[in-house]
């Protein structure tokens, strides 16, 4: 295969969507196993709707997923700018050359006659297409126009013979029959360039060899292949891949929870189990793999195995692969991407103390095989940080109601006040002689200990809960439930 070059190129109007972000991966890992050269190049003709802090968010989520990329902002390159608004002078050179060689004509329908057009070619039940009209003016005709004030927009001269053919390297030989497509504009009034035209002048002089998008873009493709033949530049292979949808087969959209990277990863979604799963939304090496490492994913991915159908974007299954890599985490590195879940929940400092770290580590390792987010830590971890703010009712009333659970905690309070240390060996030896000093099974012991100093049933186990919390925090949880046990007998009684 030749110099591979593919482009991510994104508009600037909000955030990084899931659906751009698996585009981008898939050029990225294209690009990675040919050990060619990934361009981000931003689309930002639309100056009303396109903002910096859209190209910032897209910036940083492309650096959150790890795709990186070899020219484009930030880094620049033998062929930018990459910024579409500093182009429009290559553009409107082209755009001079369609109408130089009789590629293109000036329009000078107004808005009103557009639509009439439209209305007429649907009450015949035809496509709402432009009818060609400025494309019959004489040179006199559109001399008398601009002196009339009119202002004009420039079309393609579009052939409508035959048919535009399209070999897609995903979906095979697609063919379009011109006599569908219209003279459709290239440049606007203002004299920026339509999305059709600009993207065939940046992928030829940027000399991409393979356009891999979404499958919303086939339409355009004969446009483009056309633009590409009366300019004289070769045409790049297309890969068109497919949709993401939601669970209910409609597109995926904000109505079905979080679609942005930003997003997932503030709800604590790792980038490796994201990137993960994004490759996998139309794409599939095996049916047995599921967990792919990034260096997998470059070495096994082909356009070949893309599917042409629309793949459903299941949020369970993300949240369990991001479950998986959670746990196949090593501690340094689940704290290093956790810890700011613990700030924002007011648990740590951003710098927090080796003092403060240990206990974060030390909570990580009791937690890490128990979630599948990393911002399901506050809830999970508040009992470490904090005294107990609300105890579940139904623990109370199942376990710690329970009659002889006072007794079982005075005990255990009493053994562990005692203990000269507080790791796992010392915890041991206290609850197996409070079974035989109570002639009971482990889980009657432990149960009403999970629930004094977490509040809850569903915890870690103690022998990681306790001393995380300390002799003094646990022995003082265990004296208040048992004042919780006290008052509720007496308010029973009266």
């Amino acid at each position: 295969m030749d110099s591979v070059r593919v482009r991510f190129a994104p508009s600037p109007t909000g955030h990084l969507h899931v659906g751009g972000a698996r585009t981008a991966l898939f050029n990225w890992l294209f690009a990675r196993q040919h050990q060619g050269t990934f361009v981000l190049r931003i689309e930002d003709t639309d100056l009303a709707r396109s903002t910096t802090e859209s190209v910032d968010g897209i910036l940083e989520g492309m650096r959150f997923l790890g795709l990186d990329w070899d020219e484009g902002p930030e880094k620049g390159g033998s062929y930018g700018p990459y910024f579409q608004s500093q182009r429009l002078t290559l553009y409107r050179r082209y755009a001079d050359q369609l109408r130089r060689d009789g590629w293109a004509y000036e329009c000078f329908c107004t808005s009103e006659e557009l639509e009439a057009m439209r209305e007429e070619a649907r009450k015949n039940k035809e496509d709402p297409k432009y009818d060609g009209r400025c494309r019959r003016l004489t040179a006199a005709e559109r001399e008398e126009r601009r002196d009339q004030g009119r202002t004009s927009v420039l079309r393609f001269k579009t052939n409508y013979d035959g048919s535009t053919i399209l070999d897609d390297a995903i979906r095979g030989r697609v063919s379009f029959d011109n006599r569908q497509l219209d003279d459709f504009v290239v440049q606007k009034t203002n004299g920026m360039p339509t999305y059709n035209f600009a993207v065939v002048i940046d992928d030829a002089l940027m000399e991409i060899s393979h356009v891999i998008r979404g499958e919303d873009h086939i339409s355009n493709t004969p446009k483009q292949i056309q633009i590409y033949g009366a300019l004289g530049f070769t045409v790049p292979d297309f890969a068109h891949i497919p949709m993401i949808l939601g669970p209910d087969k409609s597109r995926l959209s904000k109505r079905h929870g979080a679609t942005s990277v930003t997003q997932f990863r503030e709800e604590g979604y790792i980038p490796e189990a994201l990137v993960n799963y994004l490759a996998l939304l139309g794409w599939g090496y095996d049916d047995s793999q599921t967990v792919f490492s990034v260096s997998e994913l470059i070495d096994k991915f082909s356009l070949e195995r893309v599917s042409k159908n629309p793949a459903v974007f299941d949020l369970q299954k993300l949240e369990w692969l991001n479950g998986v890599y959670i746990r196949d985490l090593d501690l340094e590195t689940l704290y290093e991407r956790a810890l700011p879940f613990f700030v924002k929940a007011g648990f740590a400092e951003r710098r927090p103390s080796q003092e403060e770290k240990k206990k974060i580590q030390a909570v990580l390792a009791s937690l890490q095989s128990r979630i599948r987010r990393l911002d399901e830590i506050p809830q999970a971890a508040s009992y470490f940080f904090g005294d107990i703010a609300e105890y579940d009712a139904k623990a109370v009333r199942k376990v710690l109601l329970k009659e002889g659970t006072a007794e079982i905690l005075e005990y255990v309070a009493g053994e562990l006040a005692a203990l000269p240390g507080f790791e796992e060996e010392d915890l041991k030896p206290v609850f197996a002689q409070a079974m035989e000093e109570f002639d009971c099974k482990l889980g009657k012991i432990m149960q009403p200990v999970r629930v004094a100093v977490t509040g809850t049933t569903s915890s870690p186990s103690m022998y990681e809960v306790l001393p995380v919390l300390g002799r003094d925090e646990a022995v003082r949880r265990l004296r208040k439930a048992q004042q919780i046990i006290s008052q509720r007998w007496e308010a029973e009684q009266t």
